[in-house]
This record gives structure tokens, sequence and C-alpha cells, in this order.
């Protein structure tokens, strides 16, 4: 089903899923802030400046900003967006009360961790209200074929096995046997299939083969060279399409964390790191696909968003959660110098993998090569 056609497309689907996404991980931050006693002064979708917005009987300011690529909540005590302490000196008592950077130590760590937090409940709510609803896909995992000479027929796998658990992770559908030996190109793997009845422990090195995916981007991916039967969407219960969910979010996170290692190890190119052009470029192709294909979307880009917010790198939640554990350990804050180089060391961190992630996308969608042609 086409949602919209062409370039906005591509601008409309990603201003939906952005914002959608940016509300609901600022809405943690808020709705735990205010459940601790916290006045909430700004709660914004974007940055810089506002385009329109309204106050409540709180005095927060609702606000859309002209940048969206992002948002915050600005509480009472803070600086700036990114939440560094404010001037103390000359509050009252009162304004105490409702500051947050004089809250208990556990209160501020609830509000910093409520913003991840609430963009995997999304993931969690939204993939269940679709298995409930258009069913989710679900293949046996059992091997239907070998393919010859492949990774699968070297490590002696056999049709009619039934692959009940791969490197320790659980295996329910064929679809999990996919994700993981895509994520593991050439790498050694313990699979333990039930062959007659019995366990049977085999080991098994995807091949490694690069392919390039109808967005143009080239990747790295495992293969195991097994066939599989039919695929079709199973329609769970309430208590079902939670777990199945729950599932899927485990298997997107150490998707993610995965891939993360194999860049940092140098097995995996940093090519595939995505900015903002090709999240709007994918939200427009997914969106021309299916509505089911655009939720799915959006429930991926929350879990991968609520899992970069807890990296510890300060500027970001994980940071502010970093220097409350060492707070924790301390018995008393860091020092404001201290805290001032953390953030301004993760701002640099933040802006230069911006930067580097929004390169990836010029070349990736030939822009470098259109504007090298115009000077060549």
């Amino acid at each position: 089903m086409a949602i919209l056609g062409g370039f906005w497309t591509s601008v409309l689907a990603f201003l939906l899923v952005l914002t959608v996404l940016v509300f609901v991980h600022e809405l943690g931050h808020y709705l735990v802030a205010r459940r601790n006693g916290v006045r909430i002064e700004v709660f914004s979708i974007g940055f810089g400046p506002e385009l329109f917005g309204w106050n409540d009987r709180t005095g927060t300011r609702w606000k859309f900003s002209a940048i969206p690529l992002g948002g915050y909540v600005k509480m009472f005590g803070d600086a700036d967006a990114a939440s560094t302490p404010g001037d103390v000196r000359g509050m009252t008592e009162e304004e105490r009360r409702v500051s947050f950077h004089h809250k208990p130590l556990g209160a501020r760590a609830a509000i910093v961790a409520a913003g991840p937090a609430a963009n995997f409940i999304f993931s969690l709510l939204v993939l269940a209200v679709l298995f409930m609803t258009a069913g989710q896909p679900f293949t046996p995992a059992d091997v239907g074929g070998i393919q010859p000479g492949s990774a699968a027929e070297r490590a002696g796998l056999r049709p009619g096995d039934l692959v009940k658990e791969i490197d320790g992770t659980g295996i329910a559908r064929f679809e999990e046997i996919r994700q993981i030996i895509t994520m593991n190109p050439g790498r050694p793997l313990t699979v333990v299939v039930e062959r007659d009845g019995r366990p049977v422990t085999l080991t098994a090195t995807p091949d490694v083969s690069e392919v390039t995916d109808r967005f143009g981007n080239v990747h790295r991916i495992g293969l195991l060279g097994i066939t599989r039967g039919g695929t079709e969407q199973v329609v769970h219960d309430p208590l079902s399409a939670l777990w199945q969910s729950g599932r899927e979010i485990v298997n997107m996170t150490f998707g993610t964390l995965t891939a993360v290692g194999q860049m940092v190890e140098g097995s995996r190119g940093t090519e595939e790191l995505g900015g903002p052009l090709r999240i709007a470029q994918m939200s427009g192709e997914v969106a021309q696909t299916s509505f089911y294909a655009l939720v799915w979307f959006m429930a991926f880009l929350s879990v991968n968003l609520g899992l970069i917010n807890l990296f510890p790198v300060p500027m970001l939640d994980g940071g502010h959660l970093m220097f409350y554990a060492i707070e924790k350990v301390r018995g008393k804050p860091l020092g404001p110098r201290a805290q001032e180089y953390g953030f301004r060391i993760g701002l640099a961190l933040v802006l230069s993998l911006m930067v580097f992630a929004t390169w990836n996308d010029l070349v990736q969608l030939r822009v470098v090569d259109f504007f090298r042609g115009l000077v060549s």
C-alpha cells in the first residue's frame, strides 16, 4: 500500500516518525519529573526558534521549534536544554523544592532514565498491537533444505533439523535464525538442533557476503545456506503478543549492540552509520511499502533511540546516569568544572558523530558524486 509518493513521502514520513519518537522520549522525562515534583518550564519538539506553542495551567511552555532533529524538556534549575545545572544562588526554599538539581539522587536518576525507558515501552506496546491485529511473521525454525557447498552443509546441518539455540540464544522462529546469522559473517557460532528427538550441537561459520539494499547501502552480512517453508502471519492473544514483542525488542537491542561492537573492532564498515538524511529516505521508502512496515520501522528506531541515549556519553541520558553513579560512589557530585569539561567532550563526540553520519548519508545518496561531477 503506497501512502504517498515521491519526495514529500520521505519528508512527511520522516517528520511523522521523528516527532512521535521525540515526543515519546521527552514525555517519559516529563511525566516522571512531574511525579517527583519538578517544575517543567519548556517541553519542546525540535530546537532553535519557536514556530508555535502554548502555555498550560502549570506554566509549562509546549512548543514546536524550527529544527526538527530532536527535542528537550527544560526543568526548573536547568541552565540549558542539556540539563546542566544553573546558578542556584538566591533560590528560595520553595524554588529548591521544585528544582530538578535539588531532588534526591534516586529521583534525578529515575527522571533521566525515563526517556529511554519510554522509547522501549512504546516499541513494546506498538509491536504488541501489531501482533494482535495484523499478526506477526512466523516460520517454524526447522531446516527445509541445505544449499550445496554452504556454511550449513560444512557444519553438518541436515534437512528436518529443528534449530533450538544459536550461541546461547533460544530460537523460536526462522526469522530469528536469519537475524543472528546476518549479524555474524565469518564468526563461528554454536548451533544446537533437535534431530530425531535428541539435541545435537554443531559449529557453523556463516559465509561472508556483501549485498546492496534498496536504499543503495552496502552491507556485509552472514549467510548460512538453509531454506525454509512459507511464512504466515500469526495473530496473538494479548499476553502472547507482549511476550513476542519483548523478544523482538531483545533481538533488536542485541543486533544493534553487535553491529556497534563490530564497527569498533573493525569487522564491520562504518559506512552503515546513517544520519537524518538516510532516516528520511528510509522513512519514505518504508511508508510506500505499507503502514505495517512504517509502524515496525518506527518501533525499531524507537528501540535504537532509547539504546543510544543510554550510552555513557555526556550530553546523552547515559552520560547523566554515569555522573550520578559516580556521585553515588563518591557521596557527592563531581565538581562544576569536571562536569563542564565532561559536557564539552560529550558535545564534541555527539557533533562529530552527527557530521560523520551526515557525510555517510551524502555519500550513500550520491550527493557527493553529483558535486564532484560539477567541478570535474
